[in-house]
């Protein structure tokens, strides 16, 4: 890829007002869209051959591998674990087992739909170790939030499935919106860092890196019971945003980096503490 990428571009400049509702209303109501033929027989197939040739191994999930760089960097990485790299694109998954010597035995690449895939493994009992979504769509436009992962109706199935969740982006927002998401539903407090890789993961992290873009994560372990934190699993996420908690503001850089032309920043809050800064890509 070609490192002239541009940072996403949205109105959107703090965590969306309408996400509170939309959690509660995803982790009160049942989602009951009925699976898709063709992703029922894919998971089917995936889970039988992770069933009969790990046996006992704990699972893996690179969730949207597009061409499956990453699946195999974690595969490599968890030899005794067992590594299932999920994208919808029979193309890019047509890539990756044609661009790789030496193809793991514990690897594994699935075409499906995530939604579809998801509740399947949730209903067929699998549990994860580790969960990876690196660099999802993040949807910028705010009538899109309701696509973004933390924002669908799948995603509380998706905590469900435990394990340490990773998710990197180059937008903040979709960092720090994902942290509330999975403080709100599962109590885990989890919080937006800077993401400084030592090796690009994916064709986009490369990118990314090569276009000078600061890039941002979250990680927690949904394999254990959350700790006690102030407000962890108290009240709904709409009781969080009005009582303040999460918030985005922006300030004047009084002194800019010499390498960032924006003259403004976000300043991402959960209860008034600062959890990171941000260059202002919003056309502020």
């Amino acid at each position: 890829m070609p490192a002239d990428s541009r940072l996403p571009i949205s109105r959107q400049t703090a965590v969306h007002q309408q996400l509170p509702r939309l959690l509660d209303r995803h982790s009160r109501t049942p989602f009951r869209k009925p699976c898709a033929d063709y992703n029922q027989v894919a998971f089917a197939d995936s889970f039988e051959r992770y069933q009969r040739l790990a046996g006992g191994a704990q699972l893996i999930l690179d969730s949207g591998c597009g061409v499956g760089e990453s699946t195999v960097a974690l595969a490599r990485a968890f030899p005794d674990h067992y590594v299932i790299g999920v994208d919808q694109s029979a193309v890019r998954l047509a890539r990756a087992r044609s661009g790789v010597a030496g193809w793991p035995d514990n690897l594994d690449l699935v075409r499906a739909d995530l939604v579809d895939y998801w509740r399947l493994l949730h209903d067929a009992g699998g549990r994860l170790d580790r969960h990876y979504l690196l660099y999802p769509n993040p949807w910028p436009k705010m009538c899109h939030v309701g696509r973004r992962w933390h924002g669908h109706a799948v995603f509380p199935t998706m905590l469900a499935l435990a394990g340490v969740l990773e998710c990197r982006s180059n937008w903040p927002i979709y960092i720090a919106e994902l942290c509330l998401a999975i403080e709100s539903l599962s109590g885990h407090a989890v919080v937006l860092e800077a993401c400084f890789p030592t090796a690009p993961m994916t064709p986009f992290e490369r990118k990314y890196l090569a276009s000078g873009h600061p890039l941002w994560r979250c990680r927690v372990d949904l394999r254990s019971h959350p700790g006690t934190c102030a407000g962890a699993g108290q009240g709904s996420a709409d009781d969080a945003c009005r009582a303040g908690k999460w918030s985005g503001r922006w300030k004047q850089n009084t002194a800019p980096n010499p390498l960032i032309k924006n003259r403004f920043f976000l300043f991402v809050q959960w209860n008034k503490t600062v959890l990171c800064t941000a260059p202002s890509f919003f056309g502020k």
